[in-house]
């Protein structure tokens, strides 16, 4: 357990922060999911909105630092190859 006074402090400021966290990133998951399971269900439009989302989402996660910006990209970029591959007409 801490002892010092500022070691307690910075565990209640890391379990705010946690908590607050979490929002983001489950959030975040929860729209790169639901994108998922659009593009897999073939309706490009439905994908395409749900795609939008989920990279909104994380944008908003990779600007406060939640997560880091390749990771965003990285996800974002998988996403939308997806969309791509579904919207194709060969596909």
């Amino acid at each position: 357990m801490a002892n010092t006074k500022s070691a307690i402090k910075r565990i209640k400021q890391s379990h705010k922060r946690r908590l607050r966290n979490r929002v983001f990133i489950g959030r975040a998951r929860t729209f790169v999911k639901n994108a998922k399971t659009k593009i897999a269900q073939g309706t490009a439009e439905d994908a395409r909105t749900a795609t939008t989302a989920a990279i909104r989402a994380l944008d908003k996660a990779a600007e406060k630092g939640i997560i880091h910006k390749n990771n965003a990209a990285r996800r974002k970029s998988r996403l939308m190859r997806h969309l791509a591959h579904m919207e194709k007409p060969g596909a």
